[in-house]
């Protein structure tokens, strides 16, 4: 029997997307790999492979005293720490020798976007250490509600049910394109904008100053939902028309998934991330008059039908059993790499 440990301290905060790739993936590989593995949860039992989901200290100091296969997450990379996260210059930059010291540390990285392997082997860690594997969201999770259902959700948020709805989910960021959301809301007055999300790491948050002047004032068509439990999250993607991501930077969002498998069209700022992950299932600006003019297109109902049909065939992309099996090959070539087992300190 072969023993994975699931290692994540992302519930520590609430609102982000760590958190909910670790509770996908958890589940799906815990379901889905078979009698021949076992997989626990934050334990110190002896395991045969170590899967990291966040870089906590301790995590890099039992990855230094095991004998186990160790699998790192790249949930992100050091520029787009920067760009999420406001600290002191000096600690800015040791907390970005501290991540990639923690990724060089592991024997295998994943990471959710391919166009990321090149920027880490510009970091100095070997490509063959790297593989891409993509988030998934499980859609029985995630799933198209009825019109009625639709509509029920609108009233449960005070919005209204008749209105073109545009829909963000994220935390409060500048990286995450909140300032650009707010004046396409004030261009498109017509409309209702909806962002799903707070300041998940509080004070710390890029722009937190910026962004919380903008949030105490904000067009009179955008509500503020604040975070939003992930249980009501489907909810809210079904009462809106499209979902609306202008963020700068980004690896693979949950919630372009989440979106998919609700059918709702996607509307992403063009950046060179996304064609190799989402090529043909999206719809691209590059700034604020380029989101306008897609949004007001997607007013036209044969252009919606068209965008809601593009996102319903990028789920089926990333269905369960297609990542299911990246992740049985994954497990399955590192068992090789296992020293003679001596179990885990405790550290």
């Amino acid at each position: 029997m072969i023993c994975i440990n699931m290692l994540s301290q992302a519930g520590l905060t609430k609102g982000h997307g760590v958190l909910s790739a670790f509770e996908e993936q958890t589940k799906l590989v815990s379901e889905g790999l078979g009698p021949d593995y076992t997989v626990v949860v934050n334990s110190w039992k002896k395991a045969d492979i170590l899967h990291f989901h966040t870089i906590n200290p301790t995590y890099l100091l039992r990855s230094w005293a095991t004998s186990a296969v160790c699998i790192g997450y790249v949930h992100f990379l050091p520029q787009t720490l920067e760009g999420s996260i406001r600290l002191p210059r000096p600690i800015q930059k040791l907390l970005c020798k501290y991540v990639l010291l923690f990724y060089r540390s592991m024997d295998r990285l994943i990471v959710v976007n391919p166009s990321f392997i090149p920027k880490l082997v510009d970091c100095g860690i070997p490509k063959e250490k790297i593989e891409y594997i993509p988030n998934f969201v499980d859609d029985e999770k995630f799933y198209p509600m009825s019109e009625e259902e639709r509509m029920a959700v609108r009233r449960e948020f005070g919005l209204d049910t008749e209105k073109f709805t545009v829909l963000c989910a994220g935390q409060m960021q500048k990286r995450k394109g909140f300032l650009d959301f707010l004046e396409a809301a004030r261009r498109c007055p017509d409309m209702q904008f909806v962002w799903a999300g707070g300041f998940s790491f509080g004070k710390m948050t890029d722009g937190y100053d910026e962004i919380s002047r903008a949030a105490e004032n904000p067009p009179a068509n955008v509500t503020l939902t604040g975070i939003v439990p992930r249980e009501k999250m489907n909810g809210l993607y079904n009462a809106a028309d499209v979902f609306f991501l202008p963020s700068y930077d980004e690896l693979f969002p949950m919630t372009l998934l989440e979106s998919m498998c609700c059918h709702k069209p996607i509307l992403v700022r063009d950046l060179d991330l996304y064609p190799c992950i989402l090529e043909g299932y999206y719809t691209a600006a590059s700034d604020v008059d380029g989101f306008v003019g897609q949004l007001r297109a997607l007013t036209d109902p044969a252009v919606h039908a068209a965008a809601t049909a593009r996102s319903a065939e990028g789920h089926q992309r990333y269905t369960k059993e297609a990542v299911l099996s990246y992740w049985k090959n994954c497990y399955a070539s590192l068992l090789p790499q296992r020293q003679p087992a001596r179990g885990d300190l405790h550290l």
